[in-house]
């Protein structure tokens, strides 16, 4: 299977620049475009207002980077990228830059406008030295439906603007219940870049998950079930590739616990079970002033703050179930926070095809900007483009996933279900193509391989297909042949006793 290569679309942008060179405003775009391809993933992060976005951000970046409380950087579109020191940008409606002081405040960075007017800011840059900066971009960005017009505005503004691709390859969106602002937000979002790139690249996340069973340890099971609802039924299923429960402040505190945070939880863990009930009955009750523990009202509240009343009991029921260390203790915290399904799902739905997310919104941004400013001798750079679209299967790909999800199918629902599951829709490695076990071995897939192959090869030559159909019986029926390709099916008598890699 022929994969779309970062350098070719560069090549396409090349071919672009030379025709516009007289063009200041055109060469500008081109040059985004440019560095574009030379980043990594771009990943915005969006949801209503208190949905939780900046905890889960740090969360992801593993330090308090992004602010949570209610000030004015809140309210403004901010990157976090990877650099080997920390440094902070404004980037000013005009064009024009400054720095802001990089200051942190119990561990925590801050960020100040000092005397810039909010009004005047596009945006701000935060490069830090975070590892998982490395392989992803992470967009903070203002709470849609917010009181406040010009702060949504600022988010709708970046992510769904409407004469060109989006900035973002792909979005975290982050829920508390549907609400018609949620569905029109990603509505939106998915006409800006699947309607002109042919892709679904959105995942829902149910957050603040504990707080669905109030603060019980059984809370994300039951949000668990919640949003295998809106992922299966929902409306939700047209606009994202999935749906994923979360504790963000839980996955924040974990991935950023301090040994004096520890030294609580085994505090509170070494009370009698009649002493923790009382104490965590609610969360005035934990708050107060109590004989039950020595821990100091302020100690209690920072924890609560930290982790919420159900980052508290789970805390300490690991405590008292075996986690010895802080580092043991923020492990098992990570795990059950949801945190490791969402990165998970970030690197299979979104880093594993990032060139193919790119080189779709790339060609698009290019192929609008033909239409804008027609110019004499575009049509090799057209030709540079239906060349790299026809030709790159991930882009077909992308296309048929998006069709999937967003119009009605003639194929029987198992063959529906399974046609979306190959051409990527639940991961992008062999094994979660064909629907087996991460540890399948490469014989299993060369016989799940061939089985399916056989059988989609039959739907594409059925006389009763429509035109769409026969198509996506042959995009997924290549999807197929690349697996074969790729394990060996061809030749039989290779070894299948090894694992399986990733793609």
């Amino acid at each position: 299977m022929r994969r779309v290569g970062i350098g070719e679309i560069a090549g396409v942008v090349s071919q672009a620049r030379d025709l516009y060179a007289d063009d200041p405003a055109a060469i500008e775009l081109l040059d985004a475009y440019d560095r574009r391809l030379n980043e990594p993933l771009r990943l915005a992060v969006a949801g209503v207002v208190k949905a939780g976005k900046s905890t889960l951000l740090n969360a992801l970046i593993g330090e308090q980077v992004a602010p949570t409380d209610a000030g004015e950087c809140t309210k403004l579109v901010v990157w976090y990228r990877y650099s080997l020191t920390p440094r902070v940008t404004v980037h000013l409606a005009d064009g024009r830059t400054e720095r802001l002081p990089v200051r942190r405040s119990d561990g925590a960075l801050e960020l100040d406008l000092g005397s810039i007017d909010i009004d005047e800011v596009g945006w701000i840059d935060v490069a830090w030295p975070s590892e998982h900066l490395r392989t992803t971009v992470l967009i903070d960005t203002p709470g849609i439906a917010s009181l406040s017009a010009a702060t949504s505005l600022r988010t709708t503004r970046f992510l769904t603007p409407d004469h060109r691709p989006s900035d973002a390859d792909a979005i975290i969106y982050l829920l508390r219940h549907i609400h018609a602002s949620d569905v029109a937000f990603l509505e939106a979002f998915r006409d800006t870049v699947a309607g002109s790139s042919h892709t679904v690249n959105a995942v829902g996340l149910l957050s603040r998950a504990d707080e669905i069973g109030s603060g019980r340890i059984d809370s994300l099971i039951s949000a668990a079930r919640i949003a295998e609802r809106y992922r299966r039924d929902g409306e939700l299923r047209a606009l994202t590739l999935g749906v994923i429960p979360v504790a963000g402040l839980l996955a924040e505190g974990a991935r950023t616990l301090r040994e004096s945070e520890f030294i609580a939880f085994r505090a509170l863990a070494a009370l009698t079970r009649e002493q923790r009930e009382r104490l965590f009955v609610s969360v005035d009750r934990f708050t107060r002033a109590s004989a039950d523990t020595d821990l100091s009202v302020s100690v209690r509240q920072r924890l609560l703050a930290r982790f919420g009343l159900f980052g508290v009991r789970l805390g300490v029921a690991l405590v008292r179930g075996g986690a010895h260390t802080s580092s043991e203790l923020a492990e098992r915290m990570i795990a059950q926070s949801g945190l490791i399904d969402v990165q998970r799902f970030v690197a299979d739905q979104f880093r594993s095809r990032v060139a193919a997310l790119k080189a779709r919104t790339v060609l698009d941004g290019v192929t609008d900007l033909l239409r804008e400013k027609p110019r004499a001798g575009a049509t090799g750079v057209r030709i540079a483009i239906e060349r790299v679209s026809l030709t790159a299967h991930d882009l077909r790909e992308l296309a048929l996933l998006a069709q999937l999800r967003t119009s009605v199918s003639a194929l029987q629902p198992e063959d529906e279900a399974e046609a979306e599951r190959i051409v990527g829709g639940a991961g992008d490695s062999a094994s979660a193509r064909l629907g087996l076990s991460d540890l399948a071995t490469k014989a299993d897939v060369r016989e799940a391989t061939a089985q399916r192959l056989a059988h989609w090869r039959m739907l594409e030559q059925s006389p009763l297909n429509d035109r769409t159909t026969t198509q996506t019986c042959r995009v997924v029926a290549r999807s197929l042949e690349a697996i074969a390709s790729e394990v060996g099916a061809a030749h039989p008598g290779g070894s299948g006793s090894d694992i399986m890699p990733s793609r």
